[in-house]
């Protein structure tokens, strides 16, 4: 599928799992290059920048924790950037760069066509959404994280469990998908400087910055996880040596109980208590004023 809107003398394609016939149009009317057109016609494995003489080609990464149309765990973008045109190819429906695409059009709509002198500002534009976009997804993180640590501090260690290897595989896909972005944004600022100008540096810096904010807020997400994992292990530990404690205990206490009872249980001509009158309620007695021994003995040694 294919969207193209103009704003002034601003053109954005927005291609979503391009087929070879559309690529190849693309191709033809914007010159770009064989080796570009071969990569859009599926994913890529890793992210990219690639400087040509009329264009710039990015690959980037966007994971996926909340706002997934699917079971997918990372969205791709390919961005085309060139003087007068901008393309995005992505391979699923995604909503910041819809959003973006409605409000291009409405200003097309309207004549309010500022974006900037080059499409270098509409992908400046785009980027800082796809990451406010991430903030959003690790402010989710965040509301489940509290979710954690009250359930954690309300007794509900082992249902917890499952929930945070979850919430520690989604922070791994979401390392997994961003982990490349600096490198890419680096390569960007330097080799952008010759392709854009430098009146642009400023704005290739201030998307890296947006890629900072959201590597920070992640690095205190996957910190806070691990604390508390920790403290919930901790926790989980500390019930399971109490329970162990008690058996321990009990069977202590047993242990003499049922020797004392097997003693009385022998087949022999004489044992004591045994012929008295009274002799069950004496052996019943006994077997109980001991284990009270027991049990005063392990209190006394504060062993619960």
């Amino acid at each position: 599928m294919v969207t193209k809107e103009k704003c002034g003398d601003l053109v954005w394609i927005d291609m979503e799992s391009p087929t070879h016939e559309e690529v190849r149009s693309l191709v033809e009317e914007y010159a770009i290059h064989p080796l570009v057109a071969d990569e859009l016609l599926s994913p890529s494995a890793r992210p990219k920048v690639d400087v040509y003489k009329n264009l710039v080609y990015l690959i980037l990464h966007f994971p996926t924790i909340s706002h997934s149309h699917g079971d997918e765990i990372e969205q791709e973008i390919d961005f085309i950037i060139g003087k007068s045109f901008f393309v995005t190819v992505h391979y699923s429906s995604i909503d910041s760069l819809e959003k973006s695409n409605r409000l291009f059009s409405v200003n097309a709509v309207l004549k309010k066509c500022n974006v900037g002198a080059h499409a270098g500002y509409l992908f400046f534009f785009l980027m800082k959404e796809l990451y406010e976009n991430l903030m959003g997804e690790l402010e989710y993180v965040q509301s489940e994280l509290d979710k954690i640590e009250n359930n954690i501090f309300n007794g509900k260690e082992h249902k917890m469990v499952p929930h945070i290897s979850r919430m520690n595989r989604k922070l791994l896909h979401f390392k997994k998908a961003t982990s490349q972005h600096k490198q890419v944004l680096e390569s960007l600022e330097r080799e952008g400087e010759g392709f854009f100008g430098k009146e642009f540096n400023y704005y290739l810096h201030a998307i890296t910055g947006e890629y900072y904010k959201v590597s920070s807020l992640f690095e205190a997400d996957k910190d806070i996880l691990g604390e508390l994992k920790a403290t919930n292990d901790s926790l989980l530990t500390t019930k399971t040596n109490d329970i162990m404690k008690v058996l321990t205990i009990m069977a202590f206490i047993m242990l003499p109980l049922t020797l004392f009872s097997s003693l009385f249980s022998m087949n022999t001509e004489y044992l004591p208590l045994v012929e008295e009158e009274n002799g069950f309620w004496l052996i019943v007695g006994a077997m109980i004023v001991l284990a009270g021994v027991f049990f005063l003995y392990f209190k006394h040694k504060k062993w619960f």
